[in-house]
């Protein structure tokens, strides 16, 4: 079995306008990286878009149907609030952004990929059942997750976010329900100023690792090596999903960790080997956060030499 990639040129038609950080470049940024000789054997789809039925599995019916009917001219772009926008290209984007989650976790679970990795945008992390928020339309790590149930009967799916910013939207969905797990590093204080380590869950399924402006690889390896790996691994998932923000990294403009390719790397390694321990092999990625392009590119293509294991 291989690794699958899932994108989709729509993805470049979300036009957030001038000076946004989470720009189409980002993405021909990580696709570009990905056309190195070393990821020939990636195999390579385009995203569906995906069914509303199915974004309702995460969204109320109204907010989906809301969403989907924002329709801003070719020149028109719409805020939904201060970092959220919609232009004319947005909804066939979310649709693909969605779509590629949907599909990275049939192909998953159906075993024709080992594993997948969804280079889309919108991001997906901070938007809520009924809330747009953070960049993010439709909160694609929990609706990931919630296929995995409704169409797999996945009894246990854990979520994993080591985007700099706390998935406040995949908690929020996830929360309430024994079988998902959903486990953060995140900068704190930070947006959106959720993730705190009390923050449990329903059943002790949530686990929040904070870290102080400034942490570094040390910081970051622990909190993933001595606490989340483990907890998730005490879960024993079914499927682990991995909210992929490359955000963290010392050179990223949104926030001041100082996380590095190579503290990616082996982040991503580590949370290979959890998935090869626990749930043989299955692992659906998704890209979030990371906004300085070269930063970005070059943790992607790491994560993804993970994935692949070269």
């Amino acid at each position: 079995m291989s690794t699958v990639l899932f994108s989709h040129p729509a993805c470049l038609g979300h036009d957030t306008g001038p000076g946004h950080p989470e720009r189409a470049d980002r993405i021909r940024a990580v696709l570009q990286a990905l056309e190195a000789e070393e990821f020939a054997a990636l195999l390579r789809e385009d995203a569906p878009e995906a069914e509303p039925d199915v974004l309702a599995l995460a969204h109320p019916r109204a907010y989906v149907d809301g969403i989907l009917s924002i329709r801003p001219e070719p020149d028109q772009r719409i805020m939904l609030d201060g970092d959220t926008v919609m232009s004319h290209g947005s909804r066939a984007a979310a649709l693909r952004s969605a779509g590629a989650a949907i599909a990275a976790v049939d192909a998953v679970m159906e075993g024709w990929a080992r594993n997948a990795f969804c280079a889309v945008r919108p991001p997906g992390h901070h938007a809520e059942a009924a809330r747009p928020m953070g960049f993010c339309l439709f909160a694609n790590a929990a609706l990931a997750a919630h296929r995995a149930r409704a169409k797999w009967g996945a009894r246990r799916v854990a979520v994993v976010d080591f985007d700099v910013h706390h998935g406040n939207g995949t908690q929020a969905i996830l929360e309430r329900d024994p079988d998902f797990f959903f486990a953060s590093s995140h900068e704190m204080p930070l947006f959106p100023g959720t993730g705190h380590p009390h923050e449990r869950g329903v059943a002790n399924n949530v686990l929040n690792v904070a870290l102080e402006p400034f942490s570094g690889g040390p910081e970051f390896r622990a909190a993933w090596g001595d606490v989340i790996i483990p907890a998730v691994e005490a879960f024993r998932p079914e499927l682990l999903i991995i909210s992929a923000g490359f955000d963290a990294h010392r050179r990223d403009p949104l926030a001041s960790l100082n996380v590095s390719t190579a503290d990616f790397s082996w982040l991503s390694r580590a949370l290979v080997e959890l998935a090869d321990r626990v749930c043989e092999g299955r692992v659906v990625s998704l890209l979030e956060g990371g906004y300085d392009l070269a930063a970005l590119a070059e943790s992607a293509a790491a994560h993804v030499r993970a994935l692949m294991r070269v």
